[in-house]
This record gives C-alpha cells, sequence and structure tokens, in this order.
C-alpha cells in the first residue's frame, strides 16, 4: 500500500500534467488561428489588389452602391458621347470612356464598311502615348466572330480559356482577360468596341461584361447619329452645289417675305452682290425680297406672292418684263408653296430664269422664218408676174394689129385680157404688201378673200404645183376682225407643213411602186352664227404625225423635222391665242392630218 507521501507526489505529478496538456492545446490553438489569420491576410491582400485595379469591386456595400456608381458612370459617358455629333470626337470619347471605366490595358473601336470588312476607327494602350504597328494586333478571330454573330465574347483567361488558348495573338501578346461587343443598331452589328488586359491582376468579371454592354450600346446610338449627322451635311453641302451651279435663278423667302435662301443666279438677274444679302437665318435683320426689285415692280410681285401663299397654288409669269435701272431683261418667274422652311413656317420657293436672250433670239427666227418664206415666195412673183406681163404685152401687139385690121371684137377681146391681167397683178401685189406688214393692225377683213389671195401667191411657188388645194366655203362668210398679215402666216405655215408631209408620203408610195398617190389638200371654211365664230379646217393626206408627239405639237422648240427650228407651229399657236381664238389637230399617223382653226367676229380684247 502506498505511503501518503507517494500518494501526494503522483496527485502532483497528474496535476502537472493536466496544466502541461492544457497549455499545449492552448498554443496549439494560437498557431491554428495565427495560420488562418495569415491566409485571410493573404486573401484580403489580394483582393485590395483586384479592387484597387477595378475599384467598382471594392466600392460595392450592402446598401448597393457599387450599382448605383456603375449606372452613374455609364449616364455620364451617355452625355459624354452625346454632346458631340464629330464622329472622330465620339469615338474617342467612347474609347477613353471604356479604358477608365473597366479598367483596360487596351482598347479598340472597329466599323463595318461598305464591303462588310472591319476596319480600325480608334486604338488606345494605357501603357503607352505613342502606338506602333504591333499594338494594333488582336484575335482577329474573335473580332469577326462577334461581328458576325452580334453576340458578345468575354474570357477571364485566353491563355487557359480552351476556345482562345491556342490563337496566336493570344500567346504573343500574353493576352489575360478579353472582352469584346458588338455596336448595333435596332439589331444591325455597325462595329466592335474591344478591351484586353495581359495583367492577371487587372482581370474582367462577368458582371464588367453586362457594363460593357451598356456602354457599347450608348455609343453605338451616337455613332449612328453622328454618321446621319454627316449624311444630312453631305446632302446638304451637295444641293447647295446644285442650286447654286443652276443657271436658274432660286429663291426661298418665308411668309414675311423675308429671304432664306438665295442663289447666285437669283443675283446675278437681279444685278445684287452677296454681301448685300442678310438671310432669315442670320443674326441681322433679313432682308426681304421686294427689296431686291425696283419700286415699280413691288405691287404686281406682292399680288403674285400672296395669291401663292392664299391659295397654295403655283403662280407663272411666262414673260415678266423687269427693268433694274441699268437694262431690261424679260424674266420666266415661277412661285411655288413650300412647306416647314429652315426656323419653322411656311414659304415660297421663286424659280427665276432670264430668257431675254432666248426671246431675242425667238423674234430673230420668226422674222427669218418671214424672211425666208418672202425669199421662197420672190422666185415664183418674178416668174409670176412675168407671165402676166408677157401676156399684157401679147395682147397689146393683137390690139394694136386688130385695130389696124379692123377687128373690134377681137381687139375688144384683147383689151378685156390686158385688164383682167392687171387686175389678178393687183390681187397678187396687194396680197404680198398685206404679207409684208410688220406691225399689229386689226381690221374688218374677208376670210373668203384672205385664203383666195394666199392661194393665189403660193399656187405659183414649185412646191404646190402637184398639189390639188380644194377649197369649200360653207354658206355665207361674215367679214373677222384680224391682223391679215399674222393670219395669212399662220395659214402658210400650216399649207407649208403639209406640203412638206405630202412630199414625205409621195416619196414613201414612190418607193413601193405607186406612182398613182394624189396630193391633196382640203380647206373648209364656216360659220356659226350662234357663236358669231368662224372655224377653219386645213387637212392633208400626207404622212401624218404619231400619237406620241400629238401633245408636243405646239409646244416652243419641238419638232419632227431634221432642219427644224420647232417655232412655226408655236408662233401659229401664239397668234390664234391673241386672237381670242383656238387651234387643235387630229392626226393618223401614215393617214394624215387635220388642223382646226376657231375665231370669233369681233375682238373682244386688243390683239397683240
Amino acid at each position: 500500500m502506498a505511503s501518503n507521501d507517494e500518494k501526494q507526489v503522483d496527485l502532483t505529478a497528474s496535476l502537472f500534467f493536466e496544466e502541461a496538456q492544457d497549455d499545449y492545446d492552448a498554443d496549439t490553438e494560437k498557431i491554428k488561428l495565427s495560420q488562418a489569420n495569415d491566409v485571410l491576410a493573404e486573401m484580403e491582400a489580394a483582393l485590395d489588389e483586384i479592387a484597387d485595379d477595378n475599384p467598382r469591386i471594392g466600392a460595392a456595400d450592402e446598401t448597393g452602391s457599387g450599382s448605383n456608381d456603375d449606372l452613374r458612370a455609364v449616364l455620364q459617358v451617355s452625355l459624354a458621347i452625346n454632346s458631340s455629333l464629330v464622329l472622330e470626337d465620339i469615338l474617342q470619347i467612347v474609347m477613353k470612356k471604356a479604358i477608365e471605366l473597366l479598367s483596360a490595358e487596351r482598347g479598340f473601336i472597329m466599323l463595318l464598311d461598305d464591303g462588310g470588312r472591319l476596319q480600325f476607327k480608334t486604338a488606345y494602350n494605357l501603357c503607352k502615348e505613342e502606338m506602333t504597328d504591333n499594338d494594333f494586333k488582336i484575335s482577329n478571330s474573335i473580332a469577326n466572330d462577334v461581328a458576325q454573330s452580334g453576340k458578345s465574347v468575354y474570357t477571364s483567361d485566353a491563355l487557359s480559356d480552351e476556345r482562345y488558348a491556342n490563337q496566336k495573338s493570344v500567346v504573343e501578346l500574353h493576352l489575360r482577360s478579353i472582352m469584346c461587343v458588338p455596336l448595333k443598331i435596332k439589331n444591325k452589328v455597325i462595329g466592335i468596341i474591344y478591351l484586353d488586359n495581359s495583367s492577371q491582376a487587372k482581370l474582367f468579371l462577368k458582371s464588367d461584361l453586362y457594363l460593357f454592354e451598356m456602354l457599347a450600346q450608348q455609343a453605338a446610338h451616337a455613332i449612328h447619329n453622328a454618321t446621319l449627322y454627316y449624311q444630312l451635311l453631305d446632302l446638304k453641302k451637295f444641293n447647295e452645289k446644285v442650286v447654286n451651279n443652276s443657271p436658274v435663278g432660286v429663291i426661298v423667302i418665308n411668309a414675311r417675305y423675308e429671304l432664306v435662301s438665295i442663289n447666285d443666279a437669283a443675283l446675278a438677274v437681279l444685278d445684287k452682290n452677296k454681301e448685300c444679302i442678310r438671310l432669315f437665318n442670320a443674326n441681322d435683320l433679313p432682308t426681304k425680297f421686294i427689296e431686291l426689285v425696283p419700286k415699280e415692280e413691288v405691287s404686281k410681285l406682292q399680288k403674285m406672292i400672296n395669291t401663292a401663299l392664299e391659295t397654295k397654288q403655283t403662280i407663272e409669269e411666262a414673260r415678266y418684263f423687269h427693268n433694274t435701272g441699268y437694262s431690261e431683261k424679260v424674266l420666266s418667274i415661277k412661285i411655288s408653296p413650300i412647306s416647314k422652311i429652315p426656323n419653322g413656317g411656311d414659304g415660297l420657293i421663286l424659280v427665276i430664269e432670264d430668257i431675254t436672250e432666248k426671246i431675242i433670239m425667238e423674234k430673230y427666227v420668226i422674222l427669218s422664218e418671214k424672211l425666208v418664206a418672202r425669199g421662197e415666195m420672190a422666185a415664183s412673183i418674178g416668174h409670176e408676174l412675168n407671165n402676166y406681163l408677157a401676156i399684157i404685152a401679147n395682147n397689146a401687139e393683137l390690139l394694136s394689129y386688130n385695130l389696124e385690121k379692123g377687128r373690134d371684137e377681137k381687139a375688144h377681146e384683147n383689151s378685156k385680157q390686158i385688164v383682167e391681167n392687171i387686175s389678178k397683178m393687183k390681187r397678187f401685189t396687194d396680197g404680198l404688201m398685206d404679207f409684208s406688214k410688220m406691225e399689229t393692225e386689226i381690221i374688218s377683213y374677208e376670210i373668203r378673200r384672205l385664203i383666195e389671195e394666199l392661194l393665189f401667191s403660193l399656187k405659183a411657188q414649185a412646191r404646190f404645183k402637184n398639189i390639188a388645194i380644194n377649197v369649200d366655203f360653207d354658206g355665207e362668210i361674215p367679214s373677222v376682225e384680224m391682223d391679215v398679215g399674222q393670219l395669212q402666216q399662220v395659214l402658210m405655215n400650216l399649207l407649208n407643213n403639209a406640203a412638206d408631209a405630202l412630199d414625205q408620203k409621195y416619196n414613201q408610195e414612190k418607193a413601193k411602186g405607186n406612182n398613182k398617190f394624189k396630193q391633196e389638200i382640203d380647206i373648209k371654211v364656216s360659220h356659226d352664227p350662234g357663236t358669231s365664230t368662224i372655224n377653219i379646217s386645213l387637212s392633208d393626206n400626207g404622212c401624218g404625225i404619231s400619237q406620241q408627239y400629238m401633245s408636243k405639237i405646239f409646244q416652243l422648240h419641238f419638232t419632227t423635222k431634221k432642219s427644224g427650228h420647232g417655232l412655226g407651229l408655236a408662233n401659229c399657236k401664239k397668234i390664234i391665242n391673241n386672237h381670242n381664238g383656238e387651234i387643235t389637230l387630229s392626226s393618223k399617223e401614215g393617214s394624215g392630218t387635220t388642223f382646226n382653226i376657231t375665231l370669233p367676229e369681233k375682238q373682244l380684247r386688243a390683239v397683240k
């Protein structure tokens, strides 16, 4: 049995062991805790490093302030990129903001060209102030894939991502994080934005991709708006060039007569300098259109402008006589309503053409046409007068001979022939005198006499020798108030045209072997007592007029003849209109043409 001392020793030893064991356990716990703290410290340090490179991670808290910061950043980017319409500025802003917001090292914006190929538009390298050709190396497969699919690409570690690990650009550039998102407008890809990092610390998170896509959406709209702006600007410049280089004056005014636009041709027509003009969109008080015209013309132009504004209809003045004080001009003016002019409101567009030279040339051509006609008649005049003189001379000799022989009856016949041929000569020369009158002279004249005298003169011409001209006066035809020379000119022009058509038809028939074709012109004159009008119908059986030309036949300068000038029928219509009458035609190609002229017996308005 152990003694009390031994028991005490054992108890003390046991207590010491237990205390030692407790101390050991406590130390072990301390060591474990210290090791855990070290690991946590390392993790915290790593997170702090990532947070430094990715500020949005460190800024997030339980209140969601990090998300708010993201949205605030996107808003700031949106405001920045929409502060300009200059495409180069927008691209630079987008690139810089994307680099800053997402802590990227490099960034590129590429837009699709007309051929659908990606083209570099702007680039940025955080590590370099100036970029070399090598700095423009990116993963083309990623960029093209995004452009074609319209879907974003994200990888946090491209070197270990089996999709991109073997790509040459990824390996050579040691690329880690890559994000590439499409620029879209209405689901149509217009380009891409590309960001990458080669640093393992600066990794992109999945949440970055969403933020990047939001930025890209804003950027796409800003780029699209800038592109539209440039297109509108180009269109505006193009239209301005077209208008300014137009030989016709173009003026745009608002409802207050203020000039909105005026081209160089209009300034030239009005004899004004551009320096004296202030347009409506300028800061100064704008120039009014009526300030550009002489005082004598203001009233007439105001009436035309007011009528166009009130009726919303186009007003035209084919021949407007304009006196600048230095020279007289003939203008053609067309005033048309136009809505939504710059700076709002409705207005008018005035198209002004200086037709002075054209009018002078027309008068010269008409005069030359008349002189040519006289020239053609001159040859026949001499021939015709010689015929009359020969008959008169022969009868004068016979008269003397028969008087000597006492043959009074034959002498009387000779004298009668002399008187008749002298009368024919007088009728012939009277017709020439009527035709030669240049000024307008309205007199009451018989249509029958006008036609007979004209035909009497024309039949002597060679071109009418083989044409049968049939004249039918339906009943009693009263005298008509007319300018004899002008109406003779109309009928002579129509007869010459008929002769041309008959000659063409004759040659066509002759080519077919038909030598029996008879050339005919029918003239019918009738009187309508109910309307107090005279109708003259002139028909031929010539080659006729094609239906495609019927609507243009009276237009100035339109002709179907190789050597024609297109003034004859236009002048005929003008003369008939000035006589307050009407001229129409009907024709069938290959069968002939008929012109119908209607004239009033009395002229209630002055003939020009």
